[in-house]
């Protein structure tokens, strides 16, 4: 019997997201009471604690209640095929190093598990952008994706509308969304949506494309404009 009972069926779905949230609560143990009261119809499946202690609140094969309302790559009901980690954390401070060393753990076995590539793992503000915040922007983003358990841009990409770059990421249509993608990737960010945040999306958008050694950088930064259409495969003036 799990600890907590608030779960139900993945209503004939499987994982492919994990979904990292922060608790927003003073301490594990008030987080764990909450995750766990039939009253409160909130769970997780992972509850992490600052210390690295890691619980299991909900068995992965079942739906966990973390995600709510929101969507992510256009498609609703987020809990049917995620993972959720909370992380405790009151909201307002770093994560400690026991506690990401433990999440790092944590994140490689589940994705080995159910095979989730590092672009299934988003923040909660990611699916649900102007209602949640959370795992906020003190959680180290980067740090994840150079062990590939996230992903993070290598370096700006072509300028190209962000609308296009967001939506191919994955974020739904919302006017919080560019404060949702700063959230994730320039947490410090401020203002108007500039050349950056459109050149940061775009190399998230088109990471495949323009990181493929096969096509040039100004046919893929074109065929990334075009909407990633296919770019047929060069030609060699090598004689066999």
């Amino acid at each position: 019997m799990s600890p907590s009972p608030n779960h139900g069926d993945r209503r004939g779905q499987q994982p492919s997201l994990v979904v990292i949230h922060y608790t927003g609560m003073a301490d594990g143990p008030s987080a764990r009471a909450r995750l766990c009261d039939p009253g409160a119809e909130v769970s997780a499946h992972w509850l992490v604690h600052e210390d690295g202690t890691t619980e299991a609140l909900v068995p992965e094969d079942r739906r966990a209640w973390h995600a709510g309302a929101g969507a992510w790559q256009g498609r609703e009901d987020v809990n049917s095929r995620s993972i959720g980690i909370e992380l405790v954390n009151p909201g307002d401070r770093p994560f400690p190093e026991p506690q990401m060393a433990a999440l790092e753990a944590l994140l490689g076995a589940i994705m080995a598990r159910w095979s989730i590539p590092p672009q299934g793992v988003i923040a909660h503000s990611d699916m649900a952008p102007g209602r949640k915040i959370d795992p906020g922007p003190r959680f180290d983003w980067r740090r994840l994706a150079l062990q590939g358990l996230a992903v993070w841009p290598e370096g700006p990409g072509p300028d190209l509308p962000l609308a296009d770059s967001l939506a191919r990421i994955g974020y739904p249509e919302d006017p919080a969304r560019l404060a949702a993608f700063r959230l994730h990737f320039r947490p410090w960010a401020d203002g108007p949506e500039d050349e950056t945040d459109r050149r940061l999306a775009a190399a998230l958008a088109y990471r495949e494309l323009l990181s493929c050694p096969n096509i040039p950088q100004g046919e893929a930064a074109a065929a990334a404009a075009d909407g990633g259409r296919e770019v047929p495969p060069q030609r060699s003036n090598k004689r066999s």
